[in-house]
């Protein structure tokens, strides 16, 4: 799986993707994560990237020249184009599901006021939200992407049995989970306790009472 990253502020990513099991996937080659300034697909000395808006209003808005020419270089293969925007289909299990079948994903990282309307009608394949919530720019959403589908990548987050434990269908099992000491106080007369039935022994009656409090997280 290859994702590549279109944003004007490639430094966000250095951290994220330089730690725990993402880095180790890139390392082992599982995936692979290139991020594109899109100021290098911009031919004027300033490198600008954005606009006022026609119309009028307040804030600046992303031009359309630069992120053409970054698709048109980079798209390549069996890939899907994601613009990241408020007004985009929600992200959920199921999305991360059916775009895991690509080769090649590619992100769009909105910023400003947004991008020019032309990008979303006629460049993105796929218009996406992660909530019903306004961010100052995609480099988020795009890391909850990446992360949701990478888990879904054999090898990724280890053991083949712990992905096939929470895949269920088209959506994801979450089990509600404890760990030791079994018995915490926090303050003086207040114990908080492991249900009894996951320090019994009984594997039949642990796995009926995962089953009844589990969620299934699928749309």
């Amino acid at each position: 799986m290859k994702f590549e990253i279109l944003t004007i502020f490639p430094n966000i990513f250095k951290g994220y993707f330089e730690e725990s099991l993402i880095k180790k996937a890139i390392q082992k080659r599982l995936i692979s994560v290139k991020i594109h300034n899109l100021r290098d697909y911009t031919t004027d000395k300033h490198r600008k990237v954005d606009d006022k808006p026609f119309g009028g209003g307040l804030g600046m808005v992303m031009k359309i020249e630069p992120v053409f020419k970054a698709i048109k270089k980079i798209k390549k293969g069996k890939s899907k184009v994601i613009l990241f925007t408020p007004r985009g289909k929600k992200f959920n299990q199921k999305a991360a599901n059916d775009l895991k079948k690509y080769d090649q994903l590619v992100f769009i990282c909105g910023r400003y006021e947004g991008v020019d309307e032309r990008v979303a009608k006629n460049i993105s394949d796929l218009n996406l939200s992660i909530g019903e919530y306004d961010l100052m720019g995609g480099e988020l959403p795009a890391m909850v992407v990446i992360e949701t589908i990478s888990r879904l990548i054999p090898g990724v987050i280890g053991k083949e049995d712990l992905l096939k434990e929470r895949l269920r269908g088209a959506g994801f099992v979450e089990y509600a989970q404890y760990t030791r000491p079994d018995v915490f106080s926090p303050e003086r007369g207040v114990n908080w306790r492991v249900p009894k039935v996951l320090i019994s022994g009984n594997h039949k009656e642990i796995q009926a009472w995962r089953e009844k409090n589990k969620k299934v997280i699928e749309k």
